[in-house]
């Protein structure tokens, strides 16, 4: 049993510990209740407030008081009081203020890292480009599924329809349609035959591979794209090197003022300790540049998140402030401004079909294919809202385009490259020239 004697009390000259704080009335009092709070409210100092009190002494070690040094010094100052009046000091107790004040910062420290974390998965997001096996060539001939991070510069490894690539290296057989997209930017698939190099993590097309690594580790390509989307995330921008100057200021400012506070409140007017103390700590607490040490840093780490999932990567965070001020943009490919994805915008005749025929024909022998601008020709006949016959015989040509058979005529999707030995018909393609959208025979 508690002997309530053996606790701290008020003696016959001494106002009894106020309560009113914690929303205890006297009738709600127990032998011990005082040490009991005291007991979990160190819990939560402690515990709770450990954050703000190891910021502090970083801050101090840096010799850059902030945030974290106006925030621990708050909460340090209350529960110390409070504890003093537990053990017998006159005063009121200050465990309920503490207690909230550290909830409260530890919720806004909360949504801070949720929210930088969240910009860091960006990382991640790169980092499962890459597939977790690879189908390595042994000596004999036969394939062996591997790891990825055992390959070594000099594998042979075998990359089947589509299947990402696993390592960057050079193609030593096969021939194939790479997407890259994810890594360029680029919508538009990449022929690749023997002696053409690849890129870990992007997609085969319809080909099989056959690849020799020739850079793995962080000298592989989409490391090192890793690599700088990580440093754009650890370097500084004016902007947030002046908030934290400003923090440095503010939080000299907030303890000169709060000590003056409990100087003139103390020994100038004469009020009680506990009543010049509850006015420090709201001073300090209401001064505290929580937001201004917060708002740009987070900004920043969250845009470069939400560019690199975009494929923008911003190798110094200064610069990408300063963008600001630009006026001209010149772009090194068109890729950079399109939207990924193909569509058809025109469509030339040269016989007594209609385009909507022509159309239809192309989405017919593209249907069976999964190239890019066969997705592209298939929506834009979807939107339309055309009927696609059925084909028969579906056959890719490898870097040339596809060909079907429909209602017993053999139809071809072929690139420009393949119709170099038909003559067409002479048109004016100067609309389209204009457009940026030149029309190739040859």
């Amino acid at each position: 049993m508690w002997d309530n004697s053996s606790f701290p009390g008020p003696g016959p000259n001494e106002q009894p510990i106020e309560r009113s704080h914690l929303g205890i009335s006297d009738g709600l009092a127990f032998p011990g209740d005082l040490w009991a709070l005291l007991a979990l409210s160190s819990i939560v100092f402690f515990y709770g407030g450990r954050p703000f009190l190891t910021g502090l002494v970083d801050e101090l070690r840096q010799r850059q008081p902030g945030m974290m040094t106006l925030i621990g010094v708050a909460i340090t100052v209350a529960y110390a009081y409070s504890a003093f009046v537990v053990l017998g000091l006159e005063g009121k107790l200050f465990f309920w203020e503490t207690a909230t004040l550290i909830d409260l910062m530890l919720l806004g420290h909360w949504i801070e890292m949720r929210s930088v974390m969240g910009a860091s998965r960006a990382l991640e997001e790169l980092a499962r480009l890459m597939p977790a096996d690879a189908h390595l060539i042994q000596e004999d001939g036969s394939i062996k599924d591997v790891p990825t991070a055992e390959l070594s510069v000099g594998d042979r490894i075998r990359i089947k329809s589509s299947e990402k690539i696993p390592a960057d290296g050079v193609v030593v057989e096969g021939a194939s349609t790479v997407d890259e997209s994810m890594l360029t930017g680029e919508s538009r698939s990449v022929a690749k035959s023997e002696g053409v190099e690849v890129v870990g993590g992007s997609v085969n097309g319809r080909g099989a591979l056959t690849v020799e690594v020739t850079k793995t580790g962080d000298e592989s390509y989409l490391n090192q794209v890793m690599k700088l989307v990580r440093e754009a995330e650890q370097s500084k921008s004016r902007t947030q090197d002046l908030a934290n100057r400003a923090a440095l200021y503010l939080t000299i400012v907030a303890l000169s003022v709060g000590a003056l506070t409990f100087v003139a409140w103390f020994w100038w007017l004469g009020r009680d300790l506990s009543f010049a103390l509850e006015r420090t700590v709201t001073v300090m607490v209401i001064t505290c540049p929580h937001a201004l040490g917060l708002a740009i840093p987070l900004v920043v780490a969250v845009s470069t998140g939400i560019a690199a999932k975009r494929g923008l990567l911003i190798r110094d965070r200064a610069a990408f402030e300063r963008a600001r001020s630009l006026d001209t943009m010149v772009f090194d490919k068109t890729g950079t401004l399109t939207e990924g994805r193909f569509g058809v915008t025109d469509i030339l005749v040269f016989g007594a079909e209609s385009e909507e025929d022509v159309l239809a024909l192309a989405a017919a022998v593209e249907a069976d294919s999964e190239h890019p601008i066969a997705a592209g020709i298939l929506r834009s006949a979807e939107k339309r809202k055309i009927h696609v016959p059925k084909t028969r015989s579906f056959q890719a040509i490898i870097g040339k385009g596809a060909q079907a058979i429909i209602d017993g005529s053999q139809v071809q999707i072929l690139s420009p490259k393949a119709v170099e030995a038909f003559a067409l018909p002479e048109h004016d393609s100067a609309a389209l020239l204009k457009q940026g959208k030149p029309w190739r025979t040859s």
